[in-house]
């Protein structure tokens, strides 16, 4: 089981706590682990255009230095508040004539196990044409990413890690055992619930990225590849001392499963991994591209070994 020493908060630039600093505050305190807090400009981290970005927002004025400094004073109170509890948060305000650019660059410099934010929604329609920050971290960003929805648990009570079993682990670089490293770790800090699922539906044919229903396949290979699965299910289970009753095995279409799955059991977290990779500078689709559109919670998002 791994151990959280930094975590990174990416705050708004408006003063209140929102869901995402109470989540950071109560991980830290959990955890143990240093917390550092970065606020950022708010009209760099609105959902804009990266190809159509306007004259006007090219050439804004930054804020005056008083408000930096303004805001700089209410994050210290903040953490002053924090270390009556034992924590020593430090704080940061990017400049706003930082670009939205310079914001994963300033996160790859200060080495963090895991960068908490608020989840930034964008409508179906603007997605083609907006980059927001959740994306460029979730592409950029090396370390774990923890995008929060709401603040019903601050401490987290149940937890969901999500596995693919439908790959040997060797091809997806250990991911299902950094999922549940990560989910382990934070359910033994708070005292939560961790429950592990697999979601058996996808056949990967001929190495080429085609995938089809296994409904399509013989039953007898379809029973073949969900027995193989259930083994592997409970080896990582046992493993990670994760009890029967807390495992499960579904069938259907992967981000359908999850999202109705983690809606319908109320979990607080759900923790999934993603492999990615680079196409006229976007993030791919993937399971967890679904997901995070349709969040049904907050999201841990584990990254890959570079």
């Amino acid at each position: 089981m791994s151990k959280f020493n930094r975590l990174l908060l990416i705050a708004p630039i408006e003063m209140t706590r929102t869901p995402a600093f109470d989540r950071a505050d109560a991980l830290a305190s959990a955890t143990g682990a240093m917390l550092h807090i970065m606020a950022l400009d708010n009209t760099h981290t609105q959902a804009g255009s990266e190809r159509f970005r306007s004259e006007a927002q090219t050439q804004a004025q930054p804020r005056s230095s008083p408000f930096v400094q303004l805001h700089r004073h209410w994050l210290e109170q903040q953490a002053r508040h924090q270390q009556g509890f034992g924590l020593q948060p430090t704080v940061e305000v990017i400049e706003p004539r930082s670009t939205l650019d310079c914001v994963p660059k300033r996160v790859r410099d200060f080495p963090a196990d895991m960068v908490i934010k608020d989840s930034q929604y964008v409508p179906a329609p603007e997605r083609d044409f907006h980059l927001t920050l959740d994306w460029l971290l979730l592409r950029d960003c090396p370390a774990h990413l923890h995008l929060v929805t709401d603040g019903k648990n601050p401490k987290p009570l149940k937890i969901l890690a999500a596995i693919d079993l439908s790959h040997l682990e060797e091809l997806s670089q250990g991911l299902n055992d950094r999922i549940l490293d990560v989910a382990s770790t934070l359910a033994a800090s708070c005292g939560a619930a961790l429950h592990l699922l697999n979601v058996s539906a996808w056949a990967v044919l001929g190495g080429n990225g085609t995938s089809v229903p296994t409904s399509t396949l013989q039953t007898s290979l379809r029973d073949a590849v969900n027995d193989v699965q259930d083994e592997a299910l409970g080896v990582l289970a046992e493993r990670y001392e994760i009890e029967k009753k807390r495992r499960h095995h579904l069938v259907g279409v992967p981000h359908q499963v999850l999202i109705h799955f983690a809606r319908q059991q109320a979990f607080d977290i759900l923790v999934l991994g993603t492999a990615y990779q680079h196409a006229a500078g976007r993030y791919l689709g993937s399971t967890t591209e679904q997901v995070l559109n349709q969040a049904p919670c907050s999201l841990i998002i584990v990254k890959p070994l570079p």
